[in-house]
């Protein structure tokens, strides 16, 4: 897990050098276009391109790890609207990840206390943890809100649902008291809610950067349904926007 890690800990870190030395050939503030003559749908740029994510369980499920990769696609779909700080422009995403891990404790045996007690104490021992855990994402709903660019940047608040598949039944059944062995599920949904910038190095082209709070939970598929109540996963990209030629 170390090495997946490190591998992707650099990667992020290339591209990020790679992307500002780029901009320091940029003189004039830019951004995506935030007007055209016409007001058709097809007239709104698209955004597409690579990210990588990784994150961490928080509470009860703070040993967990995630990595991920896939890629984005984006359009937007209005003119500027509303006013003041709050003046920005509707985007609807999709993220595909065929790459999805998540690193678990190693299964094991755990000893729980038989119920009701008893004295002494009886205790039963029960697999506990899973190891890794491999799959792929989609996160067909993401609904963004990108307020208006300042210079090189357009920050952005958005909400999601998404749907995990993993090749054996998530989360292991770790800290769920007298838990059945396979009594999760293979399939988990990513409701998910998070903030994030731009960096625009040219009207075309942008890194970005965003943090986002998601529960990954069964919703009761399998026999048992303990989820991961929070998860803070953090993304990092390079978009290419598309304009309609004229």
């Amino acid at each position: 897990m170390n090495r997946r890690i490190a591998f992707f800990c650099a990667a992020f870190l290339g591209m990020v050098i790679t992307a500002f030395a780029a901009a320091q050939t940029i003189k004039a503030p830019v951004g995506p276009a935030p007007n055209t003559p016409e007001k058709t749908l097809s007239s709104y740029p698209w955004e597409f391109g690579p990210f990588f994510q990784g994150g961490v369980g928080t509470g009860n499920r703070d040993t967990f790890h995630f990595l991920a990769a896939g890629i984005k696609i984006g359009k937007i779909v209005n003119h500027p609207a509303l006013g003041g700080i709050f003046r920005g422009r509707f985007e609807y995403d999709i993220e595909i990840m065929p790459y999805w891990q998540a690193f678990t404790p190693k299964a094991g045996l755990q000893p729980y206390e038989i119920i009701p007690p008893t004295n002494p104490p009886t205790y039963v021992y029960e697999p506990t943890g899973g190891g890794t855990f491999t799959g792929a994402s989609i996160t067909p709903i993401i609904l963004r809100w990108d307020l208006m660019p300042h210079g090189h940047w357009e920050p952005w608040v958005q909400g999601g649902g998404g749907l995990t598949y993993t090749t054996h039944k998530f989360p292991p059944d770790q800290l769920v008291v007298h838990g059945t062995p396979g009594g999760t599920s293979v399939w988990n949904f990513t409701p998910q809610f998070g903030v994030g910038v731009h960096y625009f190095l040219s009207p075309r082209r942008s890194i970005y950067f965003e943090a986002n709070a998601v529960h990954i939970s069964s919703a009761s598929l399998g026999d048992k349904n303990p989820g991961v109540n929070a998860s803070v996963q953090f993304q990092i990209g390079y978009a290419w926007w598309r304009y309609k030629s004229r």
